[in-house]
């Protein structure tokens, strides 16, 4: 990750998110600023991709980049949101509520930021920048580096990735004491599958927390229609 070398004050930023691919919960886009100085010292804290990390060590690491970074800016994008975007009701997919989130998220920083970082969905990058630019035109001012997989290559975005897993996981476990144990919420685990088949049994719908237009959702009701029409 390439800094600027004539001065250690300036301040660089990582964007990225956590839960985009689950069925349940929310979304969390998160933006982790650092001077330069302290961004030289997060791969000696041993910050790297969320994915990689066992939750026992994104929970210390958490607390690590609370107290070693400038500012942070969080956003929770609740089910809903998420089903209004894939519908095309308020965005034309999540890819664009991404942009408009991560926009938004830029426009809220109060640090003067050299470099801005960003994890993006979009194999399209200049794309991604663009839907960006719509929704916070100043973001001409700022440098900002759209890569995919970007968490893997730079610590700044691997603190974000960390804030943004951490707080979901904390959101999720807030839920299942409401809910009942779900699973990991990915369509591909079998026990998120039989709670939604359960709960949709039972109620003949789904909870506030489950994104409606997954889906698998679909297929859960064609199956349970197709078991009903057997009887």
């Amino acid at each position: 990750m390439e800094l600027d070398q004539k001065a250690d004050n300036l301040y660089y930023a990582g964007i990225d998110e956590a839960g985009k691919g689950p069925v349940i919960g929310p979304l969390v886009i998160s933006c982790v600023v650092f001077n330069a100085q302290t961004l030289k010292n997060l791969e000696i804290l041993g910050v790297k991709d969320s994915k990689k990390l066992t939750p026992t060590k994104r929970k210390h690491l958490f607390r690590d980049i609370i107290v070693v970074s400038h500012e942070i800016v969080v956003k929770v994008i609740d089910p809903l949101e998420i089903d209004n975007a894939v519908y095309g009701r308020t965005v034309r997919n999540l890819n664009e509520l991404e942009a408009k989130n991560m926009a938004e998220i830029i426009s809220l920083l109060k640090t003067p930021i050299a470099k801005i970082f960003v994890d993006t969905p979009d194999q399209n990058t200049e794309r991604f920048k663009n839907l960006m630019m719509k929704y916070f035109p100043r973001l001409d001012r700022y440098t900002v580096v759209a890569e995919n997989k970007a968490d893997v290559k730079y610590p700044v975005v691997s603190a974000a990735s960390i804030i943004s897993k951490v707080i979901r996981d904390t959101l999720i476990a807030k839920l299942k004491r409401e809910y009942g144990d779900f699973g990991s919420g990915y369509p591909s685990d079998l026990k998120t599958r039989k709670f939604l088949q359960e709960w949709y049994s039972r109620y003949r719908s789904f909870p506030p927390i489950v994104r409606k237009s997954w889906k698998t959702l679909e297929n859960i009701i064609k199956e349970s229609e197709d078991v009903y029409l057997k009887f």
